[in-house]
C-alpha cells in the first residue's frame, strides 16, 4: 500500500477540494470517448490513480485540442493535465518526466512524390497541423522552407489537409494511420519527424515540492507497470513506455 501523501501536498493539488484533471481528446493515443461517450483512456486512469493516492474525488475537466487544456492547467482552471512537453508549454506549467513516447509521422496522398521525411522542407510545400499541438509547435521551429497551414484541431488534420488539397499531414502516427485505413489513397512516409514526450503536469504556481511529489508518482506508475498496462487495456498502439527518469 503507497505511503500517505502530507497534507500540504494534498492541499497544493486540491484548492477546489478535489482533483481537476485537464484531459485532451486531441490525442486518440492518451484520451479519447468510450462507447457510453464517457472519456477513457491512459489520461484518466493515471487522473483517478493519483486522485486516489491524494485520497480525493477526480473531476475531469475535458477538451477537444491540446491548446485549450494547456491554458485550463496554465491558469488554474485544473489542477493537474497531460502534455506533449515544450519549451513554450513550459511557460506557467512544471513538467514531470515523460511517461509514454509518441511518434509524430506525415501522411501523403497516395500519388505524391514524396518518399522520405526529408523531402517535407522544400519552398512551396504546404503541411497541414493541428493548431497548438505539440506537432504545431515543433514544425514552427523546425521547418524552414515549407509552410504550416493549421487544422482546428488535432483530430481535424486529415480532412483540412484534403479540404485544402495540401501537400503533407503532419500528426500523431496512429491516428493519421487509422485515417489513411478509413480513406483510402494516402500514405504514411517510412519513420518519423519527432517523438513526442508525454508528461504530466501542474500549475507553476503550486511549487518544486508538489511537482517533486507529482514526478515521484510518473515514475512509480512507470515502474509498477500501471502505464504499460492502461495502454494495453485501452488497445494502445503506435506509443511506448518511456524509460526511467
Amino acid at each position: 500500500m503507497s505511503t500517505p501523501l502530507p497534507t500540504e501536498i494534498v492541499q497544493a493539488f486540491t484548492p477546489a477540494g478535489v482533483l481537476r484533471a485537464s484531459i485532451n481528446l486531441g490525442n486518440p493515443i492518451l484520451a479519447g470517448r468510450n462507447a457510453a461517450g464517457e472519456p477513457a483512456g491512459v489520461s484518466i486512469d493515471l487522473a483517478r490513480a493519483f486522485a486516489e493516492r491524494l485520497g480525493v474525488g477526480c473531476e475531469l475537466v475535458v477538451f477537444e485540442k491540446a491548446q485549450a487544456s494547456v491554458e485550463a492547467v496554465r491558469g488554474e482552471q485544473a489542477d493537474i493535465g497531460f502534455f506533449a512537453i515544450d519549451p513554450l508549454r513550459g511557460e506557467g506549467i512544471r513538467f514531470t518526466a515523460p511517461y509514454v513516447l509518441i511518434e509524430g509521422a506525415y501522411l501523403v496522398r497516395q500519388d505524391s512524390p514524396l518518399a522520405d521525411n526529408a523531402e517535407v522542407d522544400v519552398p512551396g510545400r504546404r503541411v497541414v497541423v493541428g493548431q497548438g499541438s505539440a506537432y504545431d509547435l515543433f514544425l514552427s521551429r523546425e521547418l524552414k522552407s515549407a509552410s504550416i497551414e493549421r487544422a482546428p484541431s488535432s483530430p481535424d488534420v486529415v480532412p483540412t489537409f484534403m479540404a485544402r488539397n495540401a501537400d503533407v499531414a503532419a500528426g500523431v502516427k496512429q491516428q493519421l494511420e487509422a485515417d489513411a485505413a478509413r480513406l483510402g489513397g494516402l500514405r504514411l512516409l517510412p519513420g518519423r519527424f519527432m517523438v513526442i514526450q508525454q508528461a504530466m503536469g501542474l500549475p507553476a504556481g503550486r511549487g518544486e515540492t508538489a511537482q517533486a511529489a507529482l514526478a515521484a508518482f510518473v515514475e512509480e506508475m512507470k515502474a509498477s507497470g500501471f502505464v504499460a498496462e492502461a495502454m494495453k487495456r485501452h488497445g494502445v498502439q503506435g506509443a511506448a513506455v518511456a524509460p526511467a527518469a
